[in-house]
């Protein structure tokens, strides 16, 4: 009998070395690549032309360590930037292709995570006590491996996983895999981090897992789990740092849609989908969108350094991305030249040198339980290992009836819990944005000094919003000749104690407000600075008793209810009852004295996050206490 072409072209990268990759992205075909391998070391390096200027395509392997081209800190394993340039590419039907991929059962030896469970649960409580706990970040992503020992091909048994996870795993944005000299990777990611096309950049954060029980997940399960508090704190921090690196790359700032649910076959997840128009370079974008916070967390800069203190093993290519780069068909002049296609390198097994990892990590927020994470850690390896079939699956958990496969998106209850949530979101990033006709502080310049929190982006887009004119510098770059020349000075947010006489940029942050203060020039200071405006005022610190990290509250700012979000684990504190600190304004909690905002001769501060999805009433307050600094009328 003679093959089908299917068959041949898969037969022959299994006996060639060739390296290629399978990409299976529309539910109809697998995409089959196949090229030459070129590692480079920077995004910069990409080759998206050859050596006469043409455009080429380039699927490219983009580690965690990449992050050192943000400055952040890593387990350095030297682990390559690699490029797959594709020099054919062909299309097989999908029912053609799970007809000829090998089936046979690839046996594991020696299975099991690298960390125990107990000592996993221990790395949890630290990292809530000293990393949460002392404002380090909202929530961090802690992970473990899943190791075992293969005794088979490796191209085989990666052919063999490919194919189950095409029969067995649904809902995946990608599933794929690449095999290049040395290295197999086969996974199923279900997370679109960040796509560019014809010049419109999406972002899919996707936070929140919902394991399914025994039978499959029903509406009365999946409620449960869409009202659960945690879980949805959690997807709203990875928006609010998603919108942040969208501000970064966006014209426009970057628009929320959803929620919506990501349902698989043993997980379901809650995401939302951000968009933006953007003119840079893909790679560029790619770089200031390094890497997920739902596989990293927030702020970033932070949650990498939290993740070297906590993580005993460098990442490798465990949530870093799979980066598709394809030219595109017509071109304008200053347009990028190719589109981007990049999904979060998570749900993936890696095979080197007959051993397989399957990294797993799980979001840590104030909330978490310590045991709560290492089942979550278990279920998600489970799901990639019962889905390539390298443990037994649970014919429970994959029901065949069409009427299981069924979206519990189009149940009425589960559609309503879903849009309640955008309830508490502020309508600011809901909405198309720009500079609003009646901006009210048109023609005056805003300097927003980066503390190491890139919320400073999506303050320096909504004071854009306001009519000024924005630009952020980072504290270690910051000028005082940069200082004076600002009409307004924004000292944003950033991690950490205000009281760390030791901390070099607590102590420019400390610079930067004093010196505005001493020549009575405009300052609006956030979180952080709020914080340490506060101390050079006279007006105690102290820790909370429970760090506020993604939580909504509506508070009283100087006669006015505002529902803001709060990211702090420290606060500015008077006596309960006080409205006068001096010459200085105090809007501070009736019962136990925490501050809220400060207004006083030429300056005014905010603990909250103005900025923030979870402030609904954020650009408002933003414009009022701008107002006060700038000596204007608000707009009420």
């Amino acid at each position: 009998m003679t093959p089908s072409p299917a068959s041949a072209a898969l037969d022959a990268l299994r006996r060639g070395d060739r390296p290629f990759a399978l990409l299976a992205r529309d539910g109809a075909t697998v995409e089959v690549l196949t090229g030459r391998v070129v590692d480079v070391d920077l995004l910069a390096d990409i080759p998206l032309t050859d050596r006469d200027g043409r455009s080429q395509e380039v699927l490219a392997l983009v580690p965690f360590r990449q992050v050192r081209e943000r400055g952040f800190t890593c387990h350095d394993d030297g682990v390559p930037l690699r490029c797959l340039v594709v020099e054919e590419r062909t299309a097989v039907p999908l029912a053609e292709a799970l007809a000829a991929l090998p089936a046979t059962s690839v046996p594991l030896a020696d299975a099991g995570f690298d960390i125990p469970d107990e000592e996993y649960a221990q790395i949890v409580r630290t990292v809530i006590a000293d990393e949460i706990g002392r404002g380090e970040g909202a929530n961090f992503v802690i992970r473990r491996d899943f190791t075992a020992t293969v005794d088979a091909d490796p191209t085989t048994a990666a052919l063999t996983w490919f194919g189950a996870l095409l029969e067995h795993e649904r809902g995946a944005y990608w599933t794929f895999l690449v095999s290049t000299p040395g290295h197999v990777c086969v996974g199923a990611s279900p997370e679109a981090h960040v796509i560019a096309h014809d010049g419109v950049v999406t972002m899919n954060p996707i936070s929140g897992t919902f394991r399914h029980p025994a039978g499959g997940a029903t509406v009365e399960t999946l409620s449960t789990f869409l009202q659960s508090t945690k879980e949805t704190e959690e997807l709203f921090m990875v928006v609010d740092e998603e919108l942040k690196m969208m501000s970064a790359v966006c014209a426009d700032g970057g628009r929320i849609t959803g929620p919506h649910l990501k349902e698989m076959s043993r997980l379901t997840h809650t995401e939302y989908v951000l968009r933006g128009r953007s003119g840079m370079d893909p790679r560029d974008i790619l770089r200031e969108t390094m890497f997920a916070p739902t596989v990293t967390g927030s702020p970033m800069q932070n949650a990498c350094a939290v993740i070297t203190r906590h993580e005993r093993t460098p990442r490798g290519y465990y949530s870093g991305v799979a980066a598709l780069f394809t030219p595109r068909e017509t071109l304008t002049v200053g347009e990028p030249t190719h589109d981007l296609d990049a999904p979060i390198l998570i749900r993936t097994a890696y095979l080197v040198d007959g051993r397989l990892r399957v990294p797993v990590g799980a979001t840590l927020v104030r909330h978490s339980d310590p045991y709560g994470e290492v089942s979550e850690t278990h279920g998600k390896a489970a799901g990639v290992l019962g889905a390539i079939g390298a443990v037994p699956r649970d014919p429970a958990m994959d029901p065949d009836e069409p009427a299981a496969m069924r979206p519990l998106a189009d149940d009425p209850e589960i559609a309503r819990l879903l849009a309640s949530r955008n309830a508490r979101l502020a309508s600011f990033w809901l909405n198309p944005q720009g500079t609003r006709a009646d901006a009210p502080f048109g023609g005056r310049t805003a300097l927003v000094v980066d503390a190491e929190d890139r919320f400073t982006t999506m303050l320096a887009h909504q004071l854009h919003h306001l009519g000024l004119h924005v630009r952020i510098a980072p504290w270690d770059a910051v000028t005082d000749e940069d200082l004076d020349a600002a009409d307004l000075v924004v000292a944003g947010p950033g991690p950490g104690d205000p009281g760390d006489a030791a901390s070099p940029r607590i102590e420019r942050m400390r610079d930067v407000v004093s010196r505005r203060r001493a020549a009575g020039a405009s300052l609006l200071a956030v979180c952080l600075s709020h914080q340490i405006l506060a101390d050079t005022l006279g007006i105690p610190l102290a820790p909370l008793a429970r760090p506020h990290q993604g939580l909504q509250k509506t508070v009283d700012v100087f006669g006015q209810a505002a529902s803001l979000g709060f990211y702090n684990t420290f606060t500015a504190r008077v006596v309960p009852g006080t409205r006068q600190y001096g010459a200085v304004e105090v809007a501070a909690d009736a019962e136990t004295g925490d501050v809220y905002a400060l207004r006083g001769p030429g300056f005014a501060s905010v603990q909250g996050h103005l900025e923030s999805i979870l402030s609904r009433d954020g650009l408002h307050t933003l414009e009022r206490l701008a107002a006060h600094a700038l000596a204007t009328d608000p707009a009420t």
